[in-house]
Order: structure tokens, then sequence, then C-alpha cells
């Protein structure tokens, strides 16, 4: 089987001398690993680093066999934020995410085009942690798991929802949830519409948002926790007073 794809680099490990095994995002193909020759040679280091945005031409004998692939690099990739250290956390963040998250040979092109948007916002660093809970959010639904932010789950009412059930993950309004407050998520007014804006704390709280229904729904199910660079992301935010 052969075909070709667009796709981000979500990781690469050294296999044998010269080769490597590489983590991929396809638009259409899902996340994919591939054997490809020469990955590990000083001129193919720089196109296998995470985020970076490759066309693939893959090849396998069966498809249950760790096939091959050839990478076109597009585009001058996450060099340019070499200088960000906190944008290259968020970038590895979500690459370990998506590629602990997504199962193997499973067409996701909402999650490929989430990628795609946070990647672009990386550059800016006022905006891109909140994207970032956004591209969790999306992901979440991808994976069948939608948070349900539009109206109360208790009484319908669409107005003051500023609560989620952790249990749930659908919205509960002010009144509805005061009296167990202590025990519900509290929702950012960010993630209800592009037109809120992001008040301080709103960023942390849609990390433990999303964090929490990826840890129950997604990674619990797969005995995995979640990925220790998304920890480490938000550790260092939290140091730079990003949170």
């Amino acid at each position: 089987m052969e075909f070709q794809d667009e796709a981000f680099v979500l990781s690469a490990r050294a296999h044998g001398d010269t080769g490597a095994v590489v983590e991929l995002l396809t638009e259409s193909h899902g996340r994919r690993a591939a054997y490809v020759n020469g990955g590990a040679s000083r001129r193919m280091r720089p196109f296998l680093q995470s985020g970076a945005r490759v066309v693939a031409q893959f090849r396998n004998r069966t498809a249950d066999q760790l096939g091959s692939a050839r990478l076109e690099p597009v585009g001058e990739g996450p060099s340019a934020l070499f200088d960000d250290p906190l944008a290259l956390l968020g970038l590895n963040a979500a690459a370990a995410v998506v590629q602990g998250a997504l199962p193997e040979r499973e067409p996701h092109p909402g999650t490929f085009l989430a990628f795609e948007a946070m990647m672009n916002t990386l550059a800016f660093p006022d905006l891109w942690p909140a994207i970032y809970v956004r591209f969790e959010a999306g992901l979440l639904e991808d994976l069948g798991f939608g948070l349900d932010l539009s109206r109360c789950a208790a009484t319908g009412s669409m107005d003051e929802l500023i609560y989620v059930s952790p249990r749930t993950g659908r919205a509960v309004s002010r009144e509805a949830g005061q009296p167990y407050a202590d025990k519900l998520l509290k929702l950012p007014q960010f993630m209800l519409g592009a037109q809120a804006g992001v008040g301080e704390g709103d960023v942390r709280a849609g990390m433990d948002l999303t964090g929490h229904f990826l840890e129950q729904f997604v990674f619990h199910a797969l005995n995995k926790p979640l990925p220790p660079a998304r920890v480490w992301m938000i550790e260092r935010l939290t140091e730079a007073g990003r949170l």
C-alpha cells in the first residue's frame, strides 16, 4: 500500500545505525508510525522535530506492518520558536497529547486542523495558551467525548454558565451549581465563545478542565497518565506568571 499525505511530526526516535521511527499526525490517515531511512542523519534531524510539517510518502506491504516513509519538509517548522522556550513546551505538550490519545491509523482530520491552528498561534505569547485549551477541547470532541457547554445540565438555562460537572462534562449555571461549587469544575468564559475575553486564572481553569476529561475519558482507559510534557508546560507557565 502506498499513499502521500500532509503531516506533522509528533516524535522521532533513533532506530538502528542510521534510521528513525517517526510518529506522524497526517491530514487524512490519522496517526501513523513509519521508519525513515537516514532519519538519524544530521541533514534529516531538523525535519524530525515535534511540530515540523512535512509531506510524507508512505509505503508498507501489509496494513498491520510498520511501513516506511520519505519525508519532504514544508516551511521552516518549529525552528522559528527556538527563542521562545514556553512556546516550544506548548508545542511538545500538544504533540505528546495527540500521540498518546489518538488511536493509530484512524482518520481524525479535525484534530489535524486543530493542531495546525494551534501551531499558527505559538508565535503569539499572549494568545496561544488559551488556544491550547480550545485545542484540547476539540480533541476531546473529535474522540467522541465533547463537553456540552450549551446549557445548564440541571435547569436547561443558557445564562450564567460558570461550572462544569466533573462526571458528565455538562455545563452548570451559577444558581444551580452554587450549593455544590466545591465539587464542580470552573468554566472559563472564553470557552463559551470567541467574543468572551480571557480573565485572570481562566487559562489555568481551562487546562484543569480539559486535563480532567482527557485523564478520565481517554488516558485512564488506555492505562496511561497524562503526558509529562503537558505537566511540564503547566509548571513552566505557572512559574512565568502566565497562568
